[in-house]
This record gives structure tokens, C-alpha cells and sequence, in this order.
């Protein structure tokens, strides 16, 4: 069984974008007989929560049940390059070759954020630029996922629906500090892990046995998702 693969690109106030873990095998030769292991690679947006970097990863991970299980390996400050570079993608891979026996593994990718920080004064063109650009990558996100016959999910939909329809001084509750526009505390990761788990089992329903539900916030999440004007 190859690792399965997932696309989705994520944008919003607490989320940049992701590229995550679903099926690239055909949809009937993926038996559901093995629990999912999930290996979650990525920047701070991605991994747990500590001081500087705090992502959807661990809140994701929280609604799993045993013995399905999963690994954060999301690092905070890195990029596409150097999560490379420094042995970080050669540890997710090592963690998919030793359980793809007992496991049907699924590695999802979240980047962004870092890569495309600008190191010093971002003048107004540069910022239309940036976001134009940003969109640019999300098309490109989908194309990819396309071609490669993988699942996508559209989390940046998602996640900038949920965040305008909660209001700002809401979506700043999950903010990992006050100041802190980027990194989610461990409330927002469990609301935005849930909101990962939910596209995800909507995509993907032979997943819906290992994962805990939680209609309530999930009710709650979507009834906030339906009222957007996004």
C-alpha cells in the first residue's frame, strides 16, 4: 500500500497554506481494513503548540482513535527548502516506510507562511503582489492535486468562510498570543483540527470508524461556515 496523499491549500487569518495527506491509489483498491496513521509535515502552523510557532496538527490528531494514530512533524521557521535540507522530510519518510505494513499512511504538507515572508518593508505593491501571487498558488495547489488523482480539500474556503462569519474578536481567541495573527492556543487547534477532520471524512468516508466525532463543535463550525458571505 503507497502512502496516501491529500491536497488542500489553506489562507486565512490563523491558517496559511497547506498542502495535506489523501488516497492516491483508486478508490476501490483502498481496503479499510488497516487503521490510517497520519505524519503531519509542515511549518509552526502546522506543529504544537510552544512558544513561537502552533498549528491545527495536534488538535487534528486529538480526535483519532486507537490504533489509528498519528505524528506532528511540523517545525517551527521552516520552509519548503529547508524542511528538506536539514533531514526533517527524510524523518517523515522513514516514519512512512517503517508502518505502511500494519497502517494505511496518510502525510499531509503545510507551507507557506515562511516561504513567502518577506525579510524587510513590504511596500503596498509588493503586498498586492504577495496576495496575488498567494492565489496564484492555491490554483496551482489544485491543479497539482488534479494531476496527481489525489483527494483535495478546500480548507482555505473553509477556513477564511469560518473566520469572517465568527467575527474578529472571536477568531482572536484562538490567536496562540494576543498579538499573535499566525499560530493557533490549543482551543483554535482543536476547532481548526476539527475543521481539517470534517472535509476530510466528507471526502473520504472509510475514515469516519477512526475518528472521534464531535457533533457540537462540528454543528457549530458549519453552522458558522453556511452563514459566511465568503
Amino acid at each position: 500500500m503507497k502512502p496516501q496523499s491529500l491536497f488542500s491549500a489553506a489562507a486565512a487569518v490563523l491558517l496559511p497554506t497547506l498542502v495535506a495527506a489523501a488516497p492516491a491509489e483508486p478508490a476501490e483498491e483502498r481496503a479499510a481494513a488497516k487503521p490510517p496513521a497520519f505524519f503531519l509535515a509542515g511549518d509552526s502552523t502546522t506543529a504544537v503548540q510552544a512558544t513561537g510557532g502552533g498549528g491545527w496538527g495536534n488538535g487534528f490528531l486529538s480526535f483519532l482513535k486507537k490504533p489509528a494514530f498519528g505524528t506532528n512533524y511540523g517545525r517551527n521557521g521552516r520552509t519548503t527548502v529547508d524542511y528538506v535540507s536539514q533531514g526533517h522530510w527524510d524523518t517523515v519518510k522513514s516514519a512512512v516506510k517503517s508502518n505502511t505494513a500494519s497502517f494505511d499512511v496518510y502525510v499531509t504538507i503545510q507551507f507557506g507562511h515562511n516561504d513567502q515572508k518577506p525579510e524587510k518593508n513590504i511596500s503596498l505593491d509588493q503586498y498586492q503582489s504577495n496576495l496575488v501571487n498567494l492565489s496564484n498558488e492555491r490554483e496551482r495547489t489544485i491543479a497539482a492535486a488534479a494531476a496527481g488523482k489525489t483527494t483535495y480539500v478546500d480548507l482555505n474556503l473553509y477556513s477564511r468562510k469560518f473566520v469572517q462569519a465568527i467575527g474578529e474578536t472571536k477568531a482572536h481567541s484562538y490567536n496562540l498570543q494576543e498579538d499573535d495573527n499566525t499560530h493557533l492556543n490549543d482551543e483554535g487547534s482543536v476547532v481548526f483540527g476539527r475543521l481539517v477532520a470534517d472535509l476530510l471524512l466528507e471526502k473520504e468516508k472509510k475514515l469516519e470508524q477512526w475518528f472521534t466525532p464531535n457533533k457540537s463543535l462540528s454543528d457549530e463550525i458549519w453552522k458558522a461556515i453556511n452563514s459566511s458571505s465568503v
